[in-house]
């Protein structure tokens, strides 16, 4: 039977548009120390088909004695670390009775591409173990009684769409390089993508003959670069430049520094330079610092060009001043008879800026700003939340197997093993199973060569990672609330918990308490940053009706199982207690919140209520939610941590 050949990919030189996601790619091909490349943008962008196409570019590579074309490694968000670091190779061990490694998806991409789909939706330990091979360059593995250690130098890829949750901020700063990518507005240039998508699908192998030319010399041109750019020299007047601009944009760490430098240097030998230039390094800039001053996921991504002109103005203005003083510092001066000071008193200042008045600072370290935001009116905007807001982790007690997030333990077939089941568990617990098989060694007559093994033998592995949950806030914005002044308060804590439900690939979902109702103003949601803009927005003032406020949280909990039986949910509450409105309203309240319990939800109420005379309404409404309860003022991560896990 004949086989017809692969058709050819598509051309690298034919992608229209994404030139800086090209770039990108190119920079770490030439220097893959640069640590890969995150690309973010909505689908449909062609950022598979531009990382594809990238590896029919890296030159060949030698292995077990023969020249081979590089590969592209897929890694599927589903893989075990088994499977991406390497285990032991059972066959040899059941075999021949030997310890021997077998080589995971790292090795099998050293010198090629490794490409990881939907990035932001793999385990956090995984991501680590790829960004740390992909800036050193090796794998090292410590587990089941092997050491084994071997090359993996690769130009990592991860794309995510930022809509489905956005990575850990220290997980984003281990990526080399950023590059949000778009569809053009341009009609011309989409029509030009269609034209040229629809040339290829025609004929694949002659559409990429038009610009295998095109390609080889871009081949070319990172083969030259690769090997030239060692050579290429980084002045300390480009290297105070990268300090200089890193420190503008008060990036944390070092990483930045170093990978600036790396790209910039990359920069410099992709275009046949032997010498970093200021513009190598402003280039480097735009690549390596956008997604690092991003430590709120609630910041506008991307780069200010004019904050970057501004850096490099100021880069320019410290290497100027660094020249001269090391001129002036080259000079022998004359000793001066009065020494110091020209005979004035060396500790006052010697210029006449210094006689100006300091300016004044708020107290508490609030600015003019913060002052008009704070003040009171029927719309209110979320103020940032306090130091004291840092809440961290609200985990549900117990262990589900709901949709996999970074927040409640859960039964999980990509987790961590914990230990092994004589039952059928998520994979075969290798250690386990020959620990059960040693044992019997002698009773079933082995003296040498490979162990025998039973049925009864095998075990399995019990795998334990974590979910998302759906994470419900009901906001108490009544009269009661902003009469006291604290609804900033506690805006500014739900803002805080949003950002760590962002983080945690939860949905959210936000019920406001006012008036004579209660709204759903954010229906469940993975989109956190359209639950911010609903509370920028949200209307103050009114009665309380919480009896409501809980009903319709019981009717989201409720309605949200249906469509997501395996979520479970968390219901935050953040009120005084107050509860107004209609006839026995504390008492609907209770009952109503009882309600919700029945639901199963975990719940914690944040008790709003502030003043010497307490009513401890809020307390009273945690127990009957049969849930955890923490005051405003201790909401902080062990805390808030503590109460929810004692919640049971």
């Amino acid at each position: 039977m004949r086989h017809n050949p692969e058709p050819a990919g598509f051309p690298f030189s034919a992608i229209v548009g994404q030139d800086r996601l090209r770039l990108a790619l190119i920079l770490c091909a030439v220097h893959p120390g640069i640590g890969g490349v995150l690309v973010r943008g909505e689908k449909g962008t062609a950022k598979s088909t531009v990382v594809r196409a990238l590896t029919a570019l890296l030159p060949e590579v030698e292995h077990s004695g023969e020249r081979r074309r590089a590969r592209l490694v897929e890694l599927p968000v589903g893989a075990t670390e088994d499977r991406v670091v390497g285990s032991i190779d059972l066959e040899k061990v059941l075999r021949d009775g030997e310890h021997a490694f077998q080589p995971g998806l790292l090795a099998d991409a050293h010198q090629g591409v490794l490409y990881v789909d939907e990035v932001n939706l793999l385990h956090d330990h995984l991501v680590d173990v790829l960004l740390d091979a992909a800036a050193m360059g090796r794998v090292h593995v410590e587990r089941d009684g092997i050491s084994h250690s071997h090359p993996a130098r690769f130009v990592l890829v991860g794309t995510m769409n930022p809509e489905e949750g956005e990575l850990r901020p220290q997980l984003l700063d281990r990526f080399g390089l950023a590059v949000d990518v778009a569809a053009s507005r341009d009609v011309d240039v989409r029509m030009e993508v269609v034209r040229r998508r629809l040339d290829y699908e025609r004929d694949p192998d002659l559409f990429a003959a038009r610009y295998a030319e095109q390609d080889a010399d871009l081949a070319r041109r990172i083969a030259a670069a690769r090997v030239a750019v060692d050579g290429v020299e980084l002045s300390d007047t480009e290297l105070r430049r990268i300090a200089s601009v890193c420190a503008s944009f008060d990036v944390e760490g070092m990483r930045a520094d170093l990978v600036l430098a790396r790209t910039a240097t990359a920069h410099a030998a992709w275009r046949g330079a032997d010498a970093v230039a200021e513009e190598d390094v402003r280039m480097a800039a735009e690549l390596t610092l956008p997604h690092r001053r991003r430590r709120d996921p609630f910041d506008e991504p991307g780069l200010d060009p004019e904050q970057l002109d501004d850096a490099m103005e100021k880069a320019d203005n410290d290497a100027r001043a660094n020249e001269d003083a090391n001129e002036d510092a080259d000079e022998d001066p004359e000793p001066d008879p009065d020494g110091p000071g020209g005979g004035e008193n060396p500790s006052e200042p010697q210029n006449e800026a210094s006689n100006e008045a300091p300016k004044e600072t708020p107290k508490n370290g609030s600015s003019e700003q913060e002052s008009r935001d704070n003040g009171q009116g029927s719309e209110r905007r979320v103020g940032a939340p306090g130091p004291q807001f840092r809440a961290r982790l609200l985990e549900i007690p117990g262990v589900g197997d709901g949709a996999p997030g970074r927040r409640s333990r859960s039964r999980s077939t990509r987790g961590r093993t914990v230990r092994s089941t004589t039952e059928r568990g998520s994979g075969l617990h290798l250690v386990g199973t020959l620990f059960a098989a040693a044992g019997h060694q002698s009773a079933r007559g082995r003296v040498n060569g490979p162990m025998r093994l039973a049925p009864s033998d095998i075990r399995g592995g019990v795998r334990e990672g974590r979910e998302g949950n759906l994470v419900l806030f009901v906001v108490d914005a009544s009269g009661s609330m902003a009469a006291r002044d604290r609804l900033t308060a506690v805006t500014g804590a739900v803002v805080s918990l949003l950002r760590d439900a962002y983080q945690r690939r939860d949905k959210v979902a936000v019920v406001t308490v006012r008036g004579r109702d209660a709204e759903l103003v954010l229906p469940p949601t993975s989109s956190v940053e359209v639950a911010v803009r609903r509370l920028r927005a949200m209307r103050t003032g009114g009665r309380t009706p919480l009896a409501e406020g809980f009903l319709r949280a019981r009717s989201v909990v409720l309605r949200e199982r249906v469509r997501d039986p395996r979520r479970r949910a968390l219901v935050v509450s953040l009120t005084d207690g107050r509860a107004t409105g209609g006839t026995d309203a504390v008492v609907r309240a209770k009952r109503a919140a009882g309600m919700l319990a029945d639901t199963g939800a975990a719940s914690i109420v944040v008790d709003c209520e502030t003043g010497m005379v307490r009513l401890g309404l809020a307390a009273e409404l945690a127990d009957h939610l049969r849930g955890g309860y923490v005051r405003l003022a201790e909401l902080s991560a062990q805390q808030v941590a503590g109460v929810v896990r004692a919640a049971a």
